[in-house]
């Protein structure tokens, strides 16, 4: 049995372009290298859909290889982030599938985390309001995550009769926030403040409502002018090193460094250092 309908994306041939992709099922902008992805139905606070889980996910694995984009925003429409899987579109047709439709459709949410812990642009999250289920995965898959003090996270899927082990959140989250804390959450599906959230480390810093966006887009601006290249590795070894011993990393870092000294953006700050001028980085 079929979950999803197979619309085909639109993603362009040259993926190493994606300034100017055109999106479907959220909202897609690109400005001064910085993609900003903006989940877009206010109305409903911004559900996910089977539609926008395949979008999302074919277009993180399309990041991997743009190099006109150095960073990526996700948020949402009016004044909440995402209420989860759309219980009507969604929940309502998973009842009625099979177990290998059924494990077709979590695999494919697991693979949109996937790909955005793949792609080696740094992903903000800019959370007003509302972030529950899957939404909050989403949150918790970017690499920073800005709030707001009316920001209400939830990982509720316990509340729905299911585990809170939810397209890697057992894995993710007690790295951010900690084991007791995490498993807290997971079991009992309540709501993190704002407040709490910052206090326990999953949220970096808060904003007011009005400035949350214009922050994030200020501290991807920072991200982009920066050593993109560098900034792609310090992403790839903050995700294998999960599963190494500590004598593996040392390793690894060594040999990410190395590679990173051979590039011209470590000898332009160099010289720039040299000459007490501000370096200029190209990601090359």
């Amino acid at each position: 049995m079929r979950y999803l309908p197979g619309e085909p994306h639109n993603l362009p041939v040259n993926r190493g372009v994606l300034a100017g992709y055109k999106s479907r099922h959220f909202q897609y902008e690109v400005k001064d290298q910085t993609a900003t992805i903006i989940l877009n139905r206010p109305e409903r606070k911004n559900p996910l859909t089977f539609d926008s889980y395949v979008e999302l996910r074919d277009l993180f694995r399309a990041l991997s290889e743009a190099t006109d984009i150095k960073a990526v925003v996700v948020t949402g429409a009016g004044e909440n982030f995402s209420s989860g899987g759309d219980v009507h579109e969604i929940i309502g047709p998973l009842t009625k599938l099979d177990m290998p439709g059924l494990l077709a459709f979590t695999r494919l949410t697991g693979d949109l985390v996937k790909a955005m812990r793949a792609c080696p642009q740094p992903i903000i999250a800019a959370i007003d309001g509302i972030c529950v289920g899957a939404g909050a995965i989403l949150a918790l898959a970017s690499d920073v995550r800005l709030g707001t003090p009316r920001s209400k996270i939830a990982f509720l899927f316990t509340r729905v009769g299911l585990a809170g082990c939810d397209m890697g959140a057992c894995s993710l989250l007690p790295r951010v926030i900690g084991q007791g804390r995490a498993a807290e959450l997971l079991f009992t599906g309540r709501s993190m403040t704002g407040e709490e959230a910052e206090r326990w480390g999953f949220l970096n810093r808060l904003s007011t409502p009005e400035s949350l966006l214009p922050e994030a887009m200020t501290l991807a601006a920072e991200l982009t002018s920066g050593p993109t290249f560098a900034h792609g590795m310090t992403k790839k070894m903050l995700q294998q090193e999960w599963n190494m011993t500590v004598d593996q990393a040392i390793e690894a870092e060594a040999q990410a460094q190395a590679i990173c000294m051979a590039t011209n953006d470590f000898h332009r700050a160099y010289h720039a250092f040299v000459n007490k001028q501000k370096p200029e980085f190209r990601g090359d």
